[in-house]
């Protein structure tokens, strides 16, 4: 363990809660175990710990966040998930892989979801001649938290958005039947509809989507009036 962690280990633990752990780790289903540290206090607790030692050094960022990832609660990787944000001028096309590894490792939504639209997306932003060799791949996985990383990437785009791009993405897997592909498939319909809604409503009328993807696609437009 690095010793830049000890210090942030032994704060969190101090303040570990089981009382608040238990309804965390239902939310998630059971799947994994928390301290109990909510975000607000957490955050605080990361402030604190930054203020006094400092980010990450850039050279040991991967093994630092490598060494959270595999602590047993998961918090730890929230905090990752944090300190990646912080140098995320420093994140190059060499890390692609590694979010991968990070992506791919007891995946569920809450880490999946900011590594798609914060590291991987920045990284894609700044670099796009990658884009096609990693989102290449990626789509043609059976892994789905792949898949939903290359449905999400460019949800902080904007109008920058490659349409065409996300509507192959999306054709790609209408036909899935899992909950967070389906769900990923509205979301990032949705996001883009904050900066082309005519293009949005234009693709999904001419487009089968399932219930839910229609549904989570249309809600912005339908919140601000666009849409009855």
């Amino acid at each position: 363990m690095s010793d830049y962690l000890l210090p942030l280990i032994e704060a969190f633990e101090a303040n570990a809660d089981a009382e608040k752990a238990a309804p965390m780790k239902k939310y998630m289903r059971g799947q994994f175990e928390y301290l109990g540290i909510k975000t607000p206090q957490r955050k605080e607790l990361q402030k604190v710990f930054i203020g006094e030692y400092g980010l990450p050094p850039v050279e040991d960022l991967k093994e630092i966040v490598r060494q959270l990832w595999a602590m047993p609660y998961r918090e730890y990787r929230y905090t990752a998930l944090g300190f990646l944000d912080r140098r995320k001028r420093y994140l190059t096309p060499d890390y692609v892989p590694f979010f991968e590894e990070l992506i791919t490792t007891e995946s569920w939504w809450d880490t999946v979801d900011g590594l798609a639209a914060n590291q991987v997306g920045g990284v894609i932003g700044r670099f796009p001649e990658i884009r096609d060799e990693h989102i290449g791949r990626w789509r043609q996985q059976e892994n789905f938290w792949l898949r939903r990383t290359t449905l999400l990437f460019q949800l902080r785009y904007k109008d920058k958005t490659d349409a065409e791009l996300l509507y192959a993405l999306i054709g790609e897997n209408l036909e899935d039947k899992e909950f967070f592909i389906q769900k990923a498939i509205g979301w990032s319909l949705r996001e883009y509809s904050k900066s082309d809604p005519t293009a949005v409503q234009q693709f999904v009328a001419s487009t089968e989507l399932s219930p839910l993807a229609h549904r989570e696609a249309l809600k912005w437009m339908k919140n601000k009036g666009l849409i009855t």
